[in-house]
């Protein structure tokens, strides 16, 4: 995953596409997640999602989630104030 996606047409007179934060992807391998799955998709222009939108939490959760780490741990800062470790949700469908 890069941290950005590609314009879907050419915006700097033809010497290429810049970056573009609504549609990117990204591949997930190991931390028992099921192989040869997809999830969501882009429009037919792959501007934006069309199904299945996951934002960068739910991707940091996932990942949380793989390595056995609760998501909706909180931490508590040196005044005691709870601080979410994540606000996303995991994509718990991906594991077998």
């Amino acid at each position: 995953m890069g941290e950005f996606g590609r314009t879907p047409r050419t915006t700097n007179g033809g010497t290429g596409r810049e970056h573009w934060p609504r549609c990117y992807s990204a591949v997930l391998a190991g931390g028992s997640v099921q192989g040869g799955q997809v999830h969501g998709a882009s429009d037919r222009w792959a501007a934006y999602p069309a199904r299945d939108p996951v934002s960068p939490d739910d991707l940091g959760a996932t990942i949380l989630y793989a390595l056995g780490i609760d998501p909706t741990r909180q931490i508590h800062d040196a005044l005691g104030r709870p601080i979410p470790i994540n606000l996303g949700q995991p994509l718990t469908t991906l594991f077998g």
